[in-house]
């Protein structure tokens, strides 16, 4: 039985798609470190990254857009990525296990799991994959949008991050519906 780890990444940042990655793992799976991405080092998250991708059996990255996050809210937006991952596997799943309380509507046999990054070895490899690809992202967006600090809060919001918004307003990448961007974007009317 195949079974799938799916996770996410990008849900609280102001700016950034959401980031989702499924993975399947072969039997007997060990991987010496794998845990939760955010109890992971950056330097141990991009090895990691690099071994899963060579081990599983299939692994996908799938994303939501800013623009679907603004249209349809962060968790429908959370859901699709995950979803989008999911489909996007070859071979495809008989079973899917999803971190947290919630699944996307799809017709997998599948179970919700509250922080399966931590217990779940195919979900902890899927929370590696979306947090090293969005990491990625952020970094890249650093150079295309300087002085937002992107590379290092990757678009949480921070109190670095706020005053650039501050300072140089809303960039294409923000999130449009969250409540500092929407602050900032109703004082640029003004």
């Amino acid at each position: 039985m195949l079974i799938a780890g799916v996770d996410e990444v990008g849900r609280g940042p102001l700016a950034g798609d959401v980031v989702a990655a499924a993975v399947i793992l072969p039997p007997q799976f060990e991987l010496d470190g794998l845990n939760d991405s955010k109890k992971i080092s950056d330097k141990k998250r991009e090895r990691l990254f690099d071994e899963i991708k060579q081990q599983a059996l299939a692994w996908s990255v799938a994303r939501a857009s800013v623009e679907e996050i603004d249209d349809i809210n962060i968790l429908q937006a959370s859901l699709l990525a995950m979803k989008r991952a999911v489909q996007a596997l070859e071979p495809q799943p008989d079973f899917v296990q999803v971190d947290g309380n919630k699944l996307p509507e799809w017709s997998y046999p599948s179970e919700a799991i509250v922080q399966g990054d931590g217990k779940v070895a195919a979900i902890s490899a899927a929370s590696v994959l979306a947090k090293v690809t969005r990491d990625r992202e952020m970094q890249a967006f650093d150079a295309k949008y300087p002085g937002y600090g992107f590379a290092s809060h990757k678009g949480y919001p921070t109190k670095a991050h706020l005053n650039a918004l501050a300072e140089l307003g809303v960039s294409p990448i923000h999130r449009r519906s969250y409540a500092p961007v929407k602050k900032f974007l109703q004082q640029e009317l003004f």
